[in-house]
């Protein structure tokens, strides 16, 4: 079995989603809608990454609880978005969220490399 035939954690089949190594559908916020990346424009990759969870538990307070995604998008160039905002920079990197409804965060973006990458298991596709 080849890495895209796998399914990813929202059931969708890989092969479904990606072709020629890129982003076969549109990427979009999985809370509002609003794309976030055309067609094709983000390379498949896996490689792990811990990002802190989108809906944090308030009872923690002055925690940040972290996931490790394993599976991204990456995008060279920053201006490939469409509707993307970055936050301050923590640690060489820069947190990705939806420009629209600000939830987030979707990925990272590497300050050393200037590359992004959007989480599979944070968006849509459409």
């Amino acid at each position: 079995m080849s890495e895209f035939e796998n399914t990813d954690k929202t059931g969708d089949s890989q092969s479904e989603l990606i072709e020629d190594g890129c982003n076969k559908l549109v990427v979009k916020c999985k809370y509002c809608g609003s794309k976030i990346l055309d067609k094709k424009l983000g390379k498949f990759i896996m490689q792990e990454k811990e990002l802190p969870l989108m809906q944090q538990d308030t009872r923690k307070e002055g925690e940040i609880q972290n996931e490790k995604v394993d599976q991204f998008y990456h995008v060279e160039n920053m201006f490939t978005f469409e509707n993307i905002g970055f936050t301050h920079t923590v640690d060489c990197y820069k947190y990705l969220s939806c420009a629209d409804c600000d939830a987030g965060p979707v990925g990272y973006y590497d300050m050393n490399t200037k590359h992004s990458y959007v989480a599979l298991s944070r968006i849509e596709h459409a």
